[in-house]
C-alpha cells in the first residue's frame, strides 16, 4: 500500500482513523491473520508447534514479552517478526521526536504545536519497518540512553531554564513511542537501570534528573536472556520480572530434519556452488548430529548453549572445502567427501564452550571427537552394528575389509585428490563396495562413493581401525594388527 497522501489533522479528521495502542494494533492484525489461516510467522522452523502459540497468546494478552533461552535459538529474529503484525502507515506530528499521533499527543511540545495550528498541524506518515527499536544490554548502558537527561545546549540555545520541559532530550524509550522496543540481554543491564524501568512499564512515567513526567507512552516491549547470565553475569530483578507479562522459552530443534531445515534457510550458498557440488543426504544429517552431540557432550559447557550459528557456518565450510579441492584439481563437478568433514572442525571450534576436561583435550580434539561420535551415532541406520566382540566361528560383514588392514596395508586420503584418484583408491579396498550394494541397494549412484569412506569413519569411530591425521591428508590403519607388530 502506497503512503496516505493526507498531510494536516484537519484531512486526517475526515477519514475513519481512530487512534488505539500498540498492543491493540498488534492483536487486531494477528487476530486477522489467525482468521484467514495467513502464517503469523514465517521462516521460524521448529516453533509452529511450541513458542508460536505461546507467543500469539501473549500478543493477545496485549503483554510485555521476555524470550528466554541459550543462543542462537531465534529470539531476536522472533522480535522482528512481530513488525509484521503492525499497521504499514501510521500517521505522526510532524516534527514531534516521540512519534505522537496528531489525535493523541502527549508531550508539551506538541500540544503547543496543535493549539497554535489546529487542523492545518501538518502531519507524516510513518511506515511498519521504521517502528522496530533495538538494544543491546552492555554494563555501560545509561539511564540517559534508555530515558534521556537535560540537553544543556538546547537550553542555552533556546533561552530556557534547566525547569522547563522543553530542556529534555528523550532517550531511545520515549523515542519508541508506538514502536516495538527489544532489549537484549537483559540480565547484563546493571539493576540500577533494570529499576529506571519500573515506572515506564507501570505508570508510563519517565523520571529525568528530577523532572517527573507523566507520558502515556505506547510501547510493545521485548526482552531477551540467557538462562546461563542469571548465574555468572547477573540476572532480572525480581520487580521488573513481576511487571513483564509472558515469559517464553526457547528452544533447539528437536529433530534431525528440523535442523536440516534451519541450516538450509539460513546458510549462504550460491546456485552456482550448490549446481556443481553434490551434498548427499547423509552428510547434511551427519553435519547436524555434530550439534546434537556437541549439547550433550561431557567437554562441552551446557549451559552456555550449542547456537544453531554452529551448523549453518559448519554447512557454509563443507561446501566450501569441496570447493576449494575442485579449484585446485580443477575438476568440473565434485561431491562432498567425509574427509571435507575435516573443514568444518573451524566452524565448531568457534561455537562451543568448553569444561575443563575439554580445555585439556582441545579444541581440535573435541571437534574430532564430536564429528566421531556423531559417525558411530547414524551408522546403524545404515549399516549392520560394529560389535565390540564378534562371535567365534562367525563370519561378519566387515571381515574382508579389516583383513585387508590386517595385513598391514594402509588407505590414504590426500585433501586435495582429484575425483578419478579418490574413487580409485576407495575401489583398491577389497569388499567395501559389496557391503554398500548390499546393505543399500536402493542408494542413488552419486553416493556411493562417499557411503563406502563413511564404512571406514564408522570402523574408526568403533576403534576397528586407526585414523591418522598427517599434514596433507588421513591415513586409515589396522588398529590391533598394528599392535601386534610393534610387540
Amino acid at each position: 500500500m502506497e503512503q496516505p497522501k493526507i498531510n494536516t489533522i484537519k484531512e486526517l479528521k475526515k477519514t475513519d482513523y481512530q487512534p488505539k495502542t500498540i498492543q491493540r494494533e498488534l492483536a487486531d492484525n494477528l487476530r486477522a491473520k489467525i482468521i484467514n489461516g495467513d502464517t503469523t510467522f514465517d521462516g521460524l522452523i521448529g516453533y509452529d508447534n511450541t513458542v508460536i502459540p505461546d507467543f500469539e497468546r501473549a500478543i493477545l494478552s496485549g503483554h510485555n514479552i521476555n524470550l528466554l533461552g541459550l543462543r542462537g535459538q531465534a529470539k531476536t529474529r522472533l522480535a522482528r517478526k512481530m513488525t509484521s503484525l503492525l499497521d504499514e502507515w501510521i500517521p505522526v506530528v510532524s516534527g514531534s521526536e516521540i512519534n505522537e499521533d496528531p489525535l493523541k499527543p502527549i508531550s508539551k511540545f506538541t500540544k503547543e504545536l496543535i493549539a497554535e495550528k489546529g487542523g492545518n498541524t501538518p502531519i507524516t506518515w510513518m511506515h511498519r519497518n521504521e517502528r522496530f527499536f533495538e538494544k543491546l544490554s552492555t554494563p555501560d548502558v545509561t539511564v540517559a540512553d534508555l530515558i534521556g537527561d537535560v540537553d544543556p545546549i538546547k537550553a542555552a540555545t533556546l533561552k530556557l531554564t534547566y525547569a522547563d520541559e522543553k530542556v529534555l532530550h528523550f532517550g531511545m524509550i520515549p523515542r519508541a513511542h508506538r514502536c516495538i522496543f527489544v532489549l537484549n540481554e537483559l540480565p547484563d543491564l546493571q539493576a540500577r537501570i533494570q529499576v529506571a524501568l519500573f515506572s515506564i512499564l507501570q505508570e508510563k512515567e519517565i523520571q529525568v534528573r528530577g523532572f517527573k513526567l507523566r507520558l502515556p507512552l505506547e510501547i510493545q516491549f521485548i526482552f531477551t536472556a540467557n538462562p546461563e547470565d542469571y548465574t555468572n553475569r547477573g540476572s532480572i530483578v525480581t520487580p521488573l520480572k513481576d511487571r513483564i507479562g509472558s515469559q517464553i522459552l526457547t528452544h533447539y530443534p528437536h529433530s534431525l530434519s528440523i535442523a536440516k531445515k534451519i541450516t538450509e534457510q539460513e546458510s549462504q550458498i550460491s546456485k552456482e556452488k550448490a549446481a556443481n557440488i553434490h551434498l548427499p543426504e547423509i552428510a547434511k544429517d551427519l553435519l547436524e548430529q555434530v550439534g546434537f552431540e556437541a549439547r550433550k557432550s561431557e567437554y562441552v559447557d551446557a549451559k552456555s548453549g550449542v547456537s544453531a550459528r554452529m551448523s549453518i557456518t559448519a554447512f557454509e565450510n563443507l561446501y566450501s572445502t569441496a570447493e576449494r579441492r575442485m579449484l585446485i584439481t580443477q575438476d568440473e563437478k565434485t561431491s562432498i567427501r567425509m574427509t571435507d568433514f575435516l573443514g568444518i572442525i573451524p566452524a565448531i571450534n568457534g561455537k562451543i564452550e568448553l569444561v575443563y576436561e575439554g580445555e585439556q583435550e582441545g579444541a581440535n580434539e573435541v571437534s574430532f571427537h564430536l564429528i566421531s561420535m556423531s559417525i558411530k551415532t547414524l551408522f546403524p541406520k545404515y549399516f549392520p552394528k560394529i560389535e565390540k566382540l564378534e562371535k567365534p566361528n562367525e563370519a561378519g560383514p566387515y571381515d574382508e575389509v579389516l583383513e585387508w588392514f590386517f595385513k598391514d596395508n594402509e588407505l590414504f586420503f590426500e585433501d586435495d585428490l582429484n575425483e578419478k584418484e579418490y574413487y580409485k583408491t576407495l575401489e583398491n579396498l577389497p569388499g567395501l563396495s559389496k557391503i554398500v550394494k548390499k546393505y543399500l541397494p536402493d542408494l542413488d549412484k552419486k553416493d556411493h562413493y562417499f557411503m563406502m569412506e563413511f564404512i571406514l569413519w564408522g570402523l574408526e569411530s568403533h576403534q576397528k581401525l586407526n585414523k591418522l591425521r598427517r599434514l596433507d591428508g588421513i591415513y586409515f590403519k589396522d588398529s590391533l594388527g598394528s599392535f601386534i607388530n610393534r610387540l
